[in-house]
């Protein structure tokens, strides 16, 4: 029985890894991050999709559901649910990433946050994992741009206590990125209209295809705005 349940979950694992990387270093652009990016990957309409229509152009997609950026455990983490482990090398010209939500929400459930929002990101945006995985990032030379979370549309959902830890969480990645031109912070507190559930599954926490086509359009711009 042991026996089996590790069979299973090495399985498990095997299917949270994100894409391969291509020897042939046919793409430039990484996707690195949580179910923000990687939900609606099985219908062919998550975030990456999206950008390789826009850009015409490969995407590759290592984002995983329910990855963090404060994760210790090794195996599972090296599988994608450590963002930083997601990482594989390449000649990346941009890398997308995302993440700290599940940090918060599964780490402190959005309450008595603050400690933990440090430990991702200071107030100055200076220290923390996300500004040393994003320092990381830009050392291979590759451009960052990292994705913020969108919001609720005005009605009861399981994260709507989080609201305050996120509009937090906005104001610290901008001024990350404000100390790097390579760095680019894209938010997403506008994306949703008020009232308007069709941007949100059904559980009003992941993003619906549609919403998947708007943030990847979203990127899509800054990459076109931004390319060398």
């Amino acid at each position: 029985m042991i026996h089996r349940l590790a069979a299973i979950a090495c399985l498990l694992l095997l299917t949270a890894c994100g894409e391969a990387v291509p020897q042939n270093g046919s793409s430039r652009i990484l996707l690195l991050g949580d179910s923000l990016l990687a939900f609606n990957k099985a219908q062919g309409r998550a975030v990456s999709h999206a950008i390789e229509a826009e850009l015409d152009e490969p995407v590759i997609d290592r984002s995983v559901s329910g990855a963090r950026f404060l994760y210790a455990l090794p195996i599972s983490g090296s599988a994608g649910l450590n963002i930083a482990s997601q990482y594989r090398d390449g000649d990346w010209d941009w890398i997308v990433l995302n993440g700290g939500g599940n940090d918060i929400w599964m780490g402190c459930g959005c309450g008595h946050c603050a400690g933990r929002i440090d430990r991702l990101i200071t107030s100055d945006g200076r220290k923390g994992r996300i500004p040393a995985t994003v320092s990381d990032l830009r050392a291979t030379g590759a451009q960052v741009i990292f994705v913020g979370y969108m919001r609720t549309p005005g009605v009861q959902s399981p994260i709507e206590g989080c609201a305050d830890e996120g509009d937090e969480m906005d104001r610290r990645l901008s001024r990350l990125a404000a100390l790097d031109r390579g760095v680019h912070f894209l938010p997403l507190a506008d994306l949703v209209p008020e009232g308007d559930r069709s941007y949100h599954g059904i559980d009003l926490i992941h993003p619906s295809p549609k919403a998947s086509a708007a943030i990847g359009g979203r990127v899509a711009a800054i990459i076109r705005k931004n390319d060398r």
